[in-house]
């Protein structure tokens, strides 16, 4: 007599998924022996430099960094005869062209109002003015030695709560020690744009700044021009070969940019200095020295830079004027801005 198998008599002697025997290893897991490391790539927007990279991109563009560093040598040397107010003037237009490529589109006459006036921030889009004259004066500053002193000077007194983040962005760079400046200010223009901790309608100014002075290292001047003829430098992608291409090329072309308008301005010099000769005082000198050193002038500040009344002031722009070397730009009653007419 047959009757139903029990439980029993199906054991087989394998265990059970409920016997509570002890796990095995999983059958598709490779044997510790078996295993092999892979390198992976370090990724940039983690905050690290490939410095390996970025030195293998410099040695590839060498003969272009010499010939960059050739012309910057030169903009250093005529900055040095044109005296400080060619910085500050270089400063205000090469803070102008950042605006457009940030997307602000602070004109040159509108940073001269606000520099001359403070008219403007009150206005739509004053936000945008006021980072416009932040990146002047940071690119007019007095040249700082090593990464650590520009980050702190481009924060602000103790880094505004970034107390850290300058040490940490020169441990980043510490790879790059002994490069090229041009190469350090790269690299440091593309991590700074990558730090998710600084708020994105600054980042990319902040970049621009922080990589323009770093590139500038320590050859007399505060900083390297990038935007005055266009933004292949700070649009480029890509490895650090590619990156630092583009950023050598923009660079050089604003420095002949930069060489040039220094060469027009000069001209111009002498040739208001010869048109002002039989005017007696020396409101006139000092109006052409101000002029020189400003893309933009207002009356107000005329009158600080001259010590000159404001009467005088604006009799002696008037008669500039009049003799060719001067324009005014707003063409309104109040609030005049002048400029040397080149």
């Amino acid at each position: 007599m047959h009757g139903r198998q029990g439980p029993e008599d199906d054991d087989t002697g394998l265990p059970g998924p409920y016997d509570g025997a002890a796990a095995e290893e999983p059958w598709f897991l490779p044997d510790e022996a078996e295993v092999v490391a892979f390198p992976f790539p370090k990724p940039e927007h983690g905050g690290l430099v490939a410095a390996a990279d970025w030195r293998e991109a410099e040695a590839a563009l060498a003969a272009d960094l010499a010939e960059l560093a050739f012309d910057a040598g030169r903009l250093v040397e005529r900055l040095r005869v044109a005296g400080a107010g060619a910085v500050q003037r270089l400063a205000l237009e090469e803070a102008a062209a950042l605006s457009w490529w940030t997307g602000d589109r602070v004109g040159a006459d509108r940073l001269a109002l606000w520099l001359s006036y403070r008219i403007g921030a009150a206005e739509e889009g004053g936000e945008a003015l006021i980072r416009t004259a932040w990146a002047a004066r940071r690119l007019m500053a007095v040249p700082s030695i090593g990464v650590e002193a520009v980050v702190s000077d481009l924060l602000g007194e103790a880094g505004r709560g970034d107390a850290d983040l300058a040490l940490d962005l020169a441990g980043a760079l510490a790879g790059l020690d002994g490069r090229f400046a041009v190469t350090r200010g790269c690299a440091a223009f593309h991590l700074w744009r990558s730090l998710d901790e600084r708020p994105e309608h600054l980042r990319g100014l902040e970049a621009a700044v922080l990589g323009a002075r770093l590139a500038a290292g320590q050859g007399g001047v505060a900083f390297l021009p990038l935007a005055l003829t266009g933004f292949g430098a700070l649009v480029a992608s890509g490895p650090p070969e590619r990156r630092l291409a583009a950023w050598v090329q923009g660079a050089h072309r604003a420095v002949l940019a930069a060489l040039m308008a220094l060469e027009r301005l000069a001209a111009w010099r002498q040739r208001a200095e010869a048109g002002t000769a039989d005017l007696s005082g020396r409101t006139p000198a000092r109006l052409i020295a101000a002029l020189a050193a400003q893309p933009m002038l207002g009356a107000g500040q005329a009158g600080s830079e001259t010590g000159a009344s404001r009467a005088a002031v604006l009799r002696n722009l008037d008669l500039l004027v009049a003799r060719g070397l001067v324009r005014e730009v707003t063409g309104q009653g109040r609030f005049r801005v002048w400029a040397a007419k080149m």
